[in-house]
């Protein structure tokens, strides 16, 4: 049939000569005439056979096929929704219905059937290998075999959806939105592909749009268990931890026995220190699912919860498991860890919080000494020079209050002190000005090694102005409580200091600044929902550690004064002075509130969020003491800014 249609038409013929009422044989004849160009023959074929026999899937198709050859799409899609009609799981006969009624002008009719083509289970045969592949996390393999696969079927709504994994899971954001978009504008009712560009821009920190895509996948399918999650987890990104809530709360009545709502359920109350019920709720994820690493890792992250024997019996053996993921194996370590910790057992938690940070490491897609480029960037751009000749740039609000530095430095004490004043609103760890960064560079520019910083002066006054409004705007989705002021505590931002500087000359940053053998191994033993992977490399933590004592150091020379230093110690052994510091430098009246952070109710996220609400203490300033013999990787690569600690190196 495919390679000598002619032959293939003789033999049919000839049967039909001994069995002329043979339907299979007359289908295998129209189908050898097509193939040989005589669209007409087959027609005349077929024609009959698809009006005596309107149920029969393979004449309503072939006849379908052959309209479409002869570029009658009218008659054609007559055809395909016959065939449709009688066997709708077909695996492409939704696609060939969608192409033919687009090219007939009927694109709401063209719509809803690449819509049930997308819903159908994936049988596809190409589709299904690159499906595999994708699952064998072979995603170069896998969108090989999409991208030949849609430049024949270049509408093919479910290889689409394909593709833009592929794209996501490797690292391009950016193409896979774009994917993603293309293929709602095909199939607007698509929902798993609605579902995934909302997840995509969840995880992008895009919250507004993904809340506008959430909604309009629930107006979609106002019963869904899985949008009404997706939605809770943007209200819990927006810190709207109330509206949360009131979705958990049916979802878990309707559906008690979904572990992942429960432990989600568990995140949001934590985080109103609720956390008696979060436990219980953190327990009861557990109960329904003890293979969820995740559950576990949230109780030990309260750093409150005592882990029982039974709690280690059952860690271990879900840790052992062969057919548990990396994911859930790395959170039972990093568990099992912190319940070694408690019982003071040095060298197993060490060996725990090791082999989790390892083979986190082993699954994450991260290349280490990626900070060295850009302060070495930063140093040579940012001059004193630099900046006094963009003096008067910038948005001219002074409401953010920057808190920057490295993670488990003290930086959530400071936001809660803060957010103690009556002025002062305190948000979350803010990804806001790191999209305003990124927005300077195409992303194929920033996959290739540029940075903000090779861009940065080429900008123009007005350019720099509408970056900080950029960042005001975004950023008003997280301010509820109508306060002057507000809090973004990402310690990473310290990167970003030169550029908050330029795009909003009147925000305050703050440089939260703890030990550096007790805020790196703090760091190398949390794991955290996710990034900062520089944390589970104890050679590489020390290295980003000393590169961000050199970039604060050189903001302190080309801009005196401009960044609060705030050392950890300090601050807890004298609170009040340090205080007190704290709030003239951002222009803050004193109030009597701030000296108590601990009785400030508000909601708070990050892993300290139970160690903030006790009082102020030196208390754990030397928990790392027992682990320093296994901690000269660390120590080495600090170097000089371990000796002269609490100043640079000179």
């Amino acid at each position: 049939m495919r390679t000598d249609p002619a032959r293939a038409a003789a033999f049919c013929k000839a049967l039909l000569q001994s069995d002329p009422d043979n339907g299979d044989a007359k289908l295998l004849l129209s189908e050898a005439l097509r193939l040989g160009g005589d669209f007409a023959g087959a027609r005349a074929i077929v024609a009959p056979l698809a009006a005596a026999h309107p149920q029969w899937f393979g004449a309503q198709r072939q006849l379908g096929v052959i309209l479409a050859d002869m570029r009658e799409p009218v008659a054609a899609s007559a055809a395909f929704a016959t065939a449709a009609a009688s066997t709708p799981v077909h695996p492409t006969i939704w696609r060939d219905l969608a192409l033919q009624l687009a090219l007939a002008g009927d694109e709401q009719g063209a719509r809803d059937a690449r819509t049930r083509h997308a819903d159908l289970p994936l049988a596809e045969p190409t589709l299904g290998r690159a499906a595999a592949k994708l699952r064998a996390n072979d995603l170069a393999g896998g969108e090989e075999i999409l991208q030949a696969y849609l430049k024949e079927y270049s509408e093919d709504v479910a290889a689409l959806n394909l593709l833009a994994e592929a794209q996501a899971r490797a690292d391009r954001p950016d193409e896979a939105e774009a994917t993603l978009r293309r293929c709602i504008a095909l199939a607007p009712k698509y929902r798993r592909a609605r579902h995934a560009l909302t997840q995509l821009l969840l995880g992008l920190s895009r919250l507004d749009d993904a809340l506008i895509e959430a909604r309009q996948l629930l107006a979609l399918d106002p019963q869904s268990g899985g949008a009404k999650r997706l939605l809770a987890a943007i209200y819990m990104a927006m810190s709207a931890y109330d509206r949360a809530l009131e979705i958990y709360e049916p979802l878990l009545v309707s559906d008690a026995n979904r572990a992942g709502t429960w432990m989600s359920y568990g995140h949001a109350l934590k985080t109103l220190n609720r956390t008696r019920e979060g436990i219980a709720a953190y327990r009861q994820a557990i109960e329904l699912a003890p293979q969820l690493g995740e559950a576990y890792w949230s109780l030990a992250n309260l750093k409150t919860v005592t882990f029982s024997e039974a709690d280690m019996a059952q860690m271990k053996a879900q840790a052992a498991r062969a057919d548990i993921g990396a994911e859930d194996k790395v959170n039972f370590l990093f568990a099992l860890g912190k319940a070694a910790e408690d019982r003071r057992e040095t060298e197993a938690a060490f060996a725990y919080y090791s082999e989790g940070a390892a083979l986190h490491l082993s699954v994450s897609n991260y290349t280490a000494g990626r900070l060295d480029q850009i302060i070495a960037r930063s140093q040579a751009v940012f001059t004193h020079e630099f900046f006094a000749a963009r003096k008067g740039a910038g948005a001219v609000p002074q409401d953010p209050i920057f808190i920057v530095g490295l993670p488990r430095a003290g930086s959530t004490l400071l936001e809660q002190i803060l957010a103690s004043h009556s002025m002062v609103e305190g948000t979350a760890e803010l990804t806001d000005m790191h999209l305003v960064a990124q927005s300077l560079l195409t992303p194929f520019e920033a996959r290739g090694g540029r940075s903000f910083v090779d861009v940065i002066g080429d900008l123009s006054p007005d350019q720099l102005r509408e970056l900080g409004e950029t960042y005001l705007r975004t950023t008003k989705v997280h301010r509820v409580l109508g306060r002057p002021f507000f809090i973004n505590k990402m310690p990473n931002d310290f990167v970003h200091t030169g550029l908050i500087h330029l795009t909003l000359p009147n925000a305050k940053i703050i440089d939260a600044r703890r030990h550096p053998m007790a805020c790196g191994w703090s760091c190398f033993k949390q794991h955290f929902a996710r990034g900062q992977l520089f944390t589970y490399d104890l050679g590489e933590l020390g290295r980003y550690y000393a590169n961000y004592v050199r970039l604060m150091a050189h903001y302190d020379e080309a801009l005196p004064g401009r960044v609060h230093r705030v050392i950890h110690e300090e601050l807890v052994f004298d609170p009040e002075t340090h205080i007190r510091a704290l709030l003239d430098y951002c222009g803050l009246p004193f109030e009597e509130q701030c000296l108590n952070p601990h009785e400030n109710e508000r909601a708070v996220k990050t892993a300290s969020s139970e160690q903030v609400r006790q009082p102020i203490s030196a208390k754990g300033l030397n928990n790392w003491r027992p682990y320093e013999p296994h901690l000269s990787a660390l120590a080495e690569a600090l170097g000089p800014v371990l000796t002269a600690y609490p100043d640079p190196p000179k």
